[in-house]
């Protein structure tokens, strides 16, 4: 028979495992929402001239600016077809 602690050890470790795949579904959610948004923004221009309005009121931080810059050059070229 399984001591107390024994059993809150295993409940424990399931409880950081199922936080760890909730996780990974989240990041794979955004990953493919993210994917889907730009790829249609990249083919309309109004949907490209949004979000590159939406990326520029919301990516602040200088480190995340450089990540997003060519993608904002490549909604705004996509916006000036329109």
């Amino acid at each position: 028979m399984r001591t107390i602690d024994q059993q809150i050890a295993e409940a424990t470790a399931k409880l950081a495992r199922l936080k760890t795949r909730a996780k990974a579904n989240d990041t794979r959610r955004k990953i493919i929402t993210g994917s889907v948004v730009i790829s249609d923004a990249l083919k309309d221009p109004a949907a490209a001239r949004a979000l590159a309005a939406l990326l520029r009121r919301t990516v602040t931080r200088d480190v995340d600016l450089k990540e997003v810059a060519s993608l904002l050059a490549e909604l705004d070229a996509k916006a000036g077809k329109a």
